[in-house]
Order: structure tokens, then C-alpha cells, then sequence
């Protein structure tokens, strides 16, 4: 199941983001015993590099990965950590 979350992740973040780098990390399995983890969502790690990052603050930046997927979160994604970096900041 968590295959197929990464990759639904993955299409989603690549159609609105078009990042030139995307890793995402399935981190579920540390969280083992979490109270949030008992509803089924997973936990997530992605590093995203994009240049629609470009000159935006943090928050705006995660707003926008947080859109992407934002029918999987609380049901699918517990909790995802975000790294979001422009080209120019790697």
C-alpha cells in the first residue's frame, strides 16, 4: 500500500511542481506505536527542488506541496516533513 502512496506522492508533487529533483522517503515505519499512525496515515519525508520555488518565503512553499496532495492528507499522509528548495539554494 505505502508503493502505491510514494507513487501517487510522486505524480502529484511532479504535475504541479515540475521539480528537477524529487525524493520522497516512506518514514512510517519510525512512527510505529504513534497514536496518529493508528488511523493508517503514513509518514513522509520529500526534498523537493523546483523553480517555481523561486523566490518565495517557506510557508508559501509548503503550501504549494501541501496542495498537491491535499486529498491524501490526514487519511493516507499523517505527516509529511518538507524540504523545498529552489535550483539556486542546492
Amino acid at each position: 500500500m505505502s508503493d502505491n502512496r510514494i507513487e501517487r506522492m510522486r505524480e502529484r508533487m511532479q504535475a504541479a511542481l515540475n521539480p528537477v529533483e524529487l525524493q520522497l522517503d516512506d518514514d512510517s515505519a519510525l512512527h510505529a506505536g504513534h497514536a496518529g499512525a493508528a488511523s493508517g496515515g503514513g509518514h513522509y519525508r520529500a526534498r523537493i527542488v523546483s523553480l517555481q520555488f523561486e523566490g518565495l518565503k517557506l510557508v508559501t512553499r509548503h503550501r504549494l506541496v501541501y496542495d498537491s496532495v491535499h486529498d491524501m492528507m490526514h487519511k493516507e499522509i499523517h505527516a509529511l516533513a518538507i524540504t523545498a528548495l529552489a535550483p539556486s539554494e542546492v
